[in-house]
C-alpha cells in the first residue's frame, strides 16, 4: 500500500511549508556544478505541488532564495535568476492544467527586473486558479518581513489610525508578507539540516517539523504523502493536554 492510500484526508495540513535544500551538494556529490542540482531541482518542486494538487492540499510555501543567499558566487545567483526565469515560463502550462494560483513573498524589488516581470505576467495569468496557492519565497527574510510588519503599524500608530492597545497577534499577522494565507501545518526541509533557517519564524509557531536525510533533486511525491502520513500520527495539543482534545 502505498503512503497516498494510506493518508486520511478528513486530517490533512491545510498548509505545507517547504525548505528545499542540497541541490548545490547533490550535485557535487554526482561531479556537477551547483546549477545542476538547482536545475534538477525543478522536477522535484513539481512533484511536490502536484501532489499537493492530487490530495486537496490548499496552500504549498517554498523557501525558494532566501535574502542571505544573495551573497552566493556571483554567478550562481545569476543563474538561478534566469533559471527562475525559464521556469515560469515552461511551467505555466502546468499550473493552469493543475488550477495553480502562483503567490510571491519576500522582497521581490531585489529581483532583476526580468524576473520581476515573469513573475508578475504568471501571478495575472493564474490569479484566478483555486485548487492550490504556491507561494515563492524571494529574497526573503523571515526577521526583515517582522521589521517591515513593525514599521507599517507603528505608521498607522503615529497616523492615529490605530492606538497601541490595538496592538495584538492578528494584527501583526495582517501585516506579514503571508498575510491571508494559514500558517503552515507541516514544515518540510530536506539535506538532513534541521534548522529552518530564518524561515516564516513568526507563523510557524505551532508547525509540525520533518526533516528528511535525502536532498532536494531526490525529493518525490511519495516522500510528500509519507511526509503527511506521518504528520498526522502527531498529536496537536496547541498548549492543551490529550484529554482535552
Amino acid at each position: 500500500m502505498s503512503f497516498e492510500e494510506k493518508i486520511n484526508k478528513k486530517n490533512l495540513p491545510k498548509h505545507v511549508a517547504i525548505i528545499m535544500d542540497g541541490n548545490g551538494r547533490w550535485a557535487k556529490g554526482i561531479g556537477k556544478l551547483r546549477i545542476f542540482g538547482h536545475q534538477n531541482g525543478v522536477s522535484a518542486v513539481r512533484e511536490a505541488m502536484e501532489g499537493c494538487v492530487k490530495i486537496g492540499i490548499p496552500y504549498l510555501t517554498l523557501y525558494a532564495f532566501s535574502s542571505e543567499n544573495w551573497n552566493r558566487p556571483k554567478l550562481e545567483v545569476q543563474a538561478l535568476m534566469e533559471l527562475l526565469v525559464n521556469t515560469l515560463a515552461k511551467e505555466t502550462a502546468t499550473f493552469m492544467k493543475n488550477g495553480v494560483r502562483l503567490n510571491t513573498i519576500g522582497n521581490l524589488q531585489d529581483l532583476p527586473k526580468n524576473c520581476q516581470s515573469k513573475l508578475a505576467d504568471t501571478i495575472e495569468l493564474t490569479k484566478d486558479n483555486n485548487t492550490c496557492v504556491l507561494t515563492l519565497a524571494l529574497s526573503y527574510g523571515s526577521r526583515a518581513e517582522i521589521v517591515e510588519a513593525t514599521k507599517a503599524i507603528v505608521r498607522k500608530v503615529i497616523d492615529g489610525e490605530i492606538s497601541v492597545d490595538d496592538i495584538n497577534e492578528s494584527l501583526i499577522s495582517e501585516n506579514l508578507f503571508t498575510a491571508g494565507i494559514p500558517d503552515p501545518d507541516l514544515m518540510i526541509r530536506t539535506s538532513g539540516e534541521q534548522r529552518i533557517s530564518n524561515y516564516l519564524l513568526y507563523q510557524m509557531a505551532y508547525t509540525e517539523f520533518c526533516f528528511l536525510d535525502k536532498m532536494w533533486p531526490e525529493f518525490t511525491r511519495e516522500d510528500l504523502f509519507e511526509t503527511i502520513y506521518n504528520y498526522q500520527q502527531r498529536e496537536r495539543r496547541f498548549g492543551k493536554t490529550s484529554e482535552q482534545l
